[in-house]
């Protein structure tokens, strides 16, 4: 097995939405500091502690959040969550979401894209998805970032479950470091491409 994560045997498109979903939910992954993210695993709602005035990053992508984490050994980021959510909540933020950076095949001019962004609840970046090493793979992986109403939206309506994933990170990171990579794959969470409609994505993918 190479490192990279089997998930598909067919190429990538450039962009597309993985993730692990049921008929109903979409799992999503965070990453905060033990007191607020124990909180959370444990009443299933972020505690009042929580910032609702900045905007949250939510991540379809198990290794991309190991990525960004560092196998939740961050400063700030020692407690990764898996955050269920609902297949609706997920849709309203990527019809209401503007791209992160300006295409002015999408957006016109900078000015345009601008006034697009300042009004959107919710915003799209499309980084490079990783393998168990957490090197960059040649696809991209979405990064969906929910302010303002998305905000209060994901916290009290979206949410179905939170559970605390730390343990699973700490020994996916321990079988990746002895390089036992195939062992690591057998925990990665089952993340499918996520059907969408062309319209959904037609503004966030160029």
């Amino acid at each position: 097995m190479n490192d990279q994560n089997s998930r598909s045997v067919e190429p990538e498109p450039k962009f597309r939405v993985r993730a692990q979903h049921t008929e109903s939910t979409v799992t999503v992954y965070q990453a905060y500091r033990p007191e607020i993210g124990r909180a959370a695993a444990l009443g299933g709602r972020f505690p009042s502690s929580w910032s609702r005035e900045r905007m949250t990053w939510i991540k379809p992508s198990f290794l991309w959040m190991m990525y960004r984490c560092g196998w939740a050994t961050k400063e700030g980021q020692e407690t990764v969550l898996a955050v269920e959510i609902s297949r609706e909540g997920f849709v309203w933020a990527l019809r209401h979401a503007c791209l992160s950076h300006c295409v002015p095949a999408l957006h016109g001019d900078r000015d345009a894209w601008k006034q697009q962004l300042r009004a959107a609840p919710a915003r799209v970046q499309w980084d490079p998805e990783r393998d168990l090493r957490l090197n960059p793979l040649p696809y991209r992986s979405l990064q969906l970032g929910l302010g303002g109403e998305a905000t209060a939206r994901y916290a009290d309506e979206w949410i179905v479950g939170i559970e605390d994933v730390t343990p699973l990170a700490r020994e996916m990171h321990a079988r990746v470091r002895a390089g036992e990579l195939e062992r690591a794959a057998e925990l990665l969470p089952k993340e499918r491409p996520y059907p969408l409609g062309e319209d959904v994505l037609a503004h966030l993918a160029a």
